[in-house]
């Protein structure tokens, strides 16, 4: 994790910052960008803290039935994602732990 790359994960970025990136589901995730979509079915228990501070990530699962984020890793509480919705995740450095919120939206 680079630190230096802290920008990419700010709530304001400009256009000088990488575009969004679409990852497949996986047991563990490695996010590089603020925003991430994410394809696939694979429950997700461990994301991959892209910097050392505590921070904000934004998924949004792309597909019909995305998995529920699984708390066997990092992530502190089960969260049932929907599809094209925003699913924030916010890190506590002090637990090492993703705090999730999936919006409900319709």
């Amino acid at each position: 994790m680079s630190d230096l790359n802290h920008q990419n994960f700010a709530t304001v970025q400009s256009s000088l910052q990488p575009q969004p990136v679409t990852l497949a589901s996986a047991a563990t995730v490695a996010p590089t960008t603020f925003l991430t979509f994410i394809t696939g079915t694979v429950q997700i228990g461990t994301i991959t803290p892209p910097v050392t501070g505590s921070h904000m990530l934004i998924f949004i699962f792309t597909n019909a039935a995305p998995g529920t984020l699984l708390t066997n890793g990092n992530i502190l509480n089960a969260v049932v994602p929907t599809q094209n919705l925003p699913t924030f995740l916010v890190y506590d450095p002090i637990q090492a732990k993703y705090y999730g919120c999936a919006s409900n939206l319709t």
